[in-house]
């Protein structure tokens, strides 16, 4: 058993990601004594940021851009803010080079946007306008249970009926190459090919995103984020335990609630004979997607992008036409690393001056792979961003390389090194980790499931551990949180 505390805790949490440290302090404001332990020797999960190559050079250790938790219930009533959390928007949220010095971009300002795009104009403002209006319906959709009616559902029938489109199909309203591009480069985050659903819904979410909410950066780094948390289930009395890894709940303390930010994997390994056979074999056909591999550059000067908006973007996507990447995604499909990857690269160096000495910049970057992938791909990363940035080579003063084993070595909940902590497939958006009604109990009783392996998925929203927390109140503690 681990080592006692000095005063027994209510519930215990396991694991500090966004989604542990979210059911964290949603149980601590409800006046109860919480304890979360932490493998890892810093809390954060995903959510960390490290010198990761040279001194003074910060970059994100996984999640970089966070249009969801501006989107965020959670993170709403968090208030970031009061907590000294500043969320910088650059001038353009996200941006798409193409060769010869083209790229399609998205400003907040939907008609700028499509203007932009000559004669896709027309067909972008009908692709995302209904979504844009209605974001706070959307929102409230997304980010919830997904076991309830929505709440104003002519408002959100055009956004269900693209999760079961697939981004492909979308495309085919699209007629340049810079509108079926962005299109592809919010698809792709799915981590899925192209022609399944819901890579259309992903699409449409993430780009509506852009315009109603903004895709910033934490100033300083996401690591912030996590640090306001912290401080934040401290003052209600909680704890963080770091360097202490649960391998049973055997092992735990007694409490009334444990919550467990983990994946379905650690989930079986956790509860062992205690979950039930139909549950365990449930969570041994959970299907984890690709992986990826993460190169992280300490650079000189800021990236020399050949089309001008990618230089005030603080989110690119690179790999080129919808069909290039399209490709792309179906060779990492098939368990092969593409030639000519879609890499989603960050610059938060654009809007906030405090990532690396003055004068110099990071880049964050990350291609997709197959699971469990030990191979290097920095120089393929590096030639798709000099295709688009003539002279980033140049620039390059060191890097720092992740292979997708690595990811899984240093992050267990990311198996494979699928950081998304599960398929995003149509059938594990709503059975997610089983088909079940409620997906955050495991049938022990007071144990819970809290982690992007549950509904509404992955992200930086703390929706997970937040919709947990709220079972367990209730189910436990005879609590029922007002909303």
């Amino acid at each position: 058993m681990l080592d006692r505390v000095a005063d027994v805790p209510d519930a215990i949490v396991v694991g500090s990601g966004p989604n542990g440290l979210a059911a964290a302090v949603t149980l601590a404001r409800a006046g109860l004594r919480v304890h979360v332990y932490e493998g890892a020797k810093t809390p954060g999960g995903g959510a960390r940021t490290e010198e990761l190559t040279l001194p003074g050079f910060r970059h994100d250790v996984c999640s970089a851009v966070h249009p969801l938790a501006l989107a965020s219930p959670f993170f709403r009533r968090f208030d970031l803010a009061s907590r000294g959390v500043r969320l910088l928007e650059p001038d353009v949220q996200f941006a798409h080079p193409l060769d010869h010095g083209r790229a399609g971009f998205v400003v907040r300002s939907l008609d700028a946007t499509a203007d932009a795009l000559g004669a896709d104009a027309q067909a972008y403002r009908r692709w995302c306008s209904g979504a844009v209006r209605h974001a706070d319906a959307v929102i409230d959709i997304t980010l919830s249970t997904l076991r309830r009616p929505p709440r104003h559902p002519l408002k959100v029938a055009g956004f269900g009926l693209s999760a079961l489109s697939s981004a492909r199909r979308m495309a085919g309203h699209f007629s340049t190459d810079e509108g079926r591009g962005l299109l592809a480069g919010v698809a792709a985050h799915a981590m899925l090919p192209l022609n399944r659903p819901p890579t259309g819904a992903v699409a449409l979410l993430l780009g509506a995103l852009g315009h109603a909410v903004g895709w910033p950066v934490v100033e300083g780094g996401s690591g912030q984020l996590i640090a306001a948390m912290v401080c934040a289930l401290e003052d209600a009395g909680g704890s963080v335990i770091p360097d202490t890894f649960v391998r049973s709940l055997a092992e735990l303390p007694p409490a009334r609630a444990v919550l467990l930010d983990v994946a379905p994997r650690a989930l079986l390994q956790l509860g062992g004979d205690r979950l039930s056979s139909g549950y365990r074999r449930a969570l041994t056909k959970y299907r984890y997607g690709p992986g990826v591999c993460k190169v992280d550059f300490a650079l000189s000067s800021v990236v020399p992008w050949t089309a001008e908006p990618c230089r005030r973007a603080a989110t690119v996507h690179l790999g080129g036409t919808f069909e290039e990447i399209a490709a792309s995604e179906d060779d990492v499909a098939a368990g092969r690393h593409p030639q000519r990857p879609y890499v989603l690269a960050a610059q938060p160096g654009v809007i906030d001056a405090s990532r690396a000495p003055k004068g110099q910049h990071t880049l964050w970057t990350y291609c997709h792979v197959p699971a469990g992938s030990t191979v290097d791909m920095s120089e393929h990363i590096t030639a798709q961003v000099e295709r688009f940035a003539p002279g980033f080579r140049d620039l390059v003063l060191a890097k720092s390389v992740h292979t997708a084993a690595d990811e899984e070595k240093e992050n267990p909940n990311y198996v494979g090194g699928d950081i998304a902590a599960g398929a995003q497939t149509l059938w594990q958006t709503f059975a997610r980790p089983a088909p079940r009604w409620n997906p955050y109990r495991t049938g022990i009783s007071g144990v819970y499931l809290c982690s992007a392996s549950t509904p509404p998925g992955p992200g930086v929203h703390g929706r997970c551990g937040e919709l947990a927390a709220e079972t367990a109140l209730r189910d436990v503690f005879n609590l029922h949180p007002a909303q």
